[in-house]
């Protein structure tokens, strides 16, 4: 699997159309400082599910939409797809090439496809697990990240080693399969509780049921 291209329109300081193709091998963007560079890192962080703007260097979502020039108008949306070459079917869907996009607007309505239809973030997310590609993934590594990461807390180099390892999955549907099963546990103790105060009402009921019978 490998990242054959990056299409972006209205994106930070990608006002056209543009789209970037790679091929298998080392490729290099180059170019003076404020050229872009770092927002093609963003751009793909973002269409891989970011939500933390922070991340992306910015104050709000609607930052990432072109916000125009002296010459330019501002863009009414951002737009970013990548595709990737899925022959070895690393990602687990039925395609030997995925592309994934996301679309926001700046009335703050936004989307997600996969290979154009609609989907869901989940979705995306459940798409990159375990792939090293994810938004949290060790493929895309920004500015300040390796320092963050050697400084930060144990917890939060775990996560990047479970990524590594392949085991983000397992763990999340864990999470999923535990908070269902604490649920269900809180569930049953209101059906006993239930229970219980029916019980109590049944001595009194047979009671006043004996009075009635034997007062017809």
């Amino acid at each position: 699997m490998y990242l054959k291209s990056i299409e972006v329109q209205g994106f930070k300081s990608f006002a056209n159309k543009i789209l970037f193709e790679f091929h298998n091998g080392i490729t290099g963007i180059v170019g003076p400082n404020g050229s872009g560079k770092s927002n093609v890192a963003d751009a793909v962080r973002w269409v891989l599910g970011e939500q933390r703007i922070r991340q992306l260097r910015g104050a709000s979502m609607q930052d990432v939409i072109f916000s125009g020039t002296e010459t330019r108008k501002p863009q009414g949306f951002a737009y970013v797809a990548i595709t990737l070459d899925n022959s070895d079917h690393q990602l687990a869907i039925d395609y030997d090439q995925v592309t994934v996009a996301r679309r926001i607007y700046r009335s703050g309505e936004s989307e997600y496809l996969i290979n154009g239809s609609a989907c869901r973030l989940k979705d995306i997310n459940e798409l990159f697990y375990d792939t090293g590609i994810g938004k949290e993934g060790y493929s895309i590594i920004g500015q300040g990240q390796i320092d963050k990461i050697l400084s930060g807390k144990p917890e939060d180099r775990r996560e990047l080693f479970d990524e590594a390892a392949g085991i983000v999955k397992f763990k999340r549907r864990k999470a999923i399969a535990q908070k269902k099963l604490e649920d269900e546990k809180q569930n049953l103790v209101r059906v006993n509780d239930i229970l219980s105060e029916l019980e109590k009402q049944v001595g009194p009921l047979a009671k006043q049921s004996e009075t009635e019978n034997i007062s017809v």
